[in-house]
């Protein structure tokens, strides 16, 4: 059934990228009571983990409202989902410039960007299939 419904593959490609998100946030968590690590890359990293808060929140309202898309509010559930994981995109992307200095550690820097860039493209793909989504729907 997932094949054929736009809508399902939409909403499980949200899941995919809520559940890495949370991985990576707890992730960053961890990393940022490492060791080691200068101040500049500790405060990257806690604004990495309150960006990646936003980002989580963004998604579960667009899971949320993808469950509950029908009738004539659809054009406006649809475009609320598409605001919202558009802005976890910009979210991914503010966490990143935040490792592009360079006085930033090289692994550490590595590392983060790796993960970041990870649910940046998974965002990039779930955004991708909502907008595909709304069209095949209009």
């Amino acid at each position: 059934m997932i094949q054929t419904s736009p809508q399902l593959i939409a909403h499980a490609a949200l899941n995919v990228t809520l559940s890495t998100a949370k991985s990576t946030s707890a992730l960053m968590v961890k990393l940022a009571k490492s060791q080691g690590l200068k101040p500049t890359e500790v405060g990257a990293m806690q604004d990495c983990v309150e960006e990646l808060e936003d980002t989580i929140d963004e998604l579960r309202k667009s899971i949320s409202e993808m469950g509950q898309l029908k009738g004539s509010n659809f054009g406006l559930m649809i475009n609320d989902i598409q605001t919202w994981v558009s802005a976890a995109l910009t979210d991914e992307n503010t966490c990143a410039d935040g490792f592009g200095g360079k006085n930033m550690n090289g692994s550490v820097k590595t590392a983060v960007r790796s993960k970041i860039v990870t649910i940046a493209h998974l965002t990039s793909n779930a955004l991708a299939l909502v907008n595909s989504y709304a069209s095949f729907h209009g």
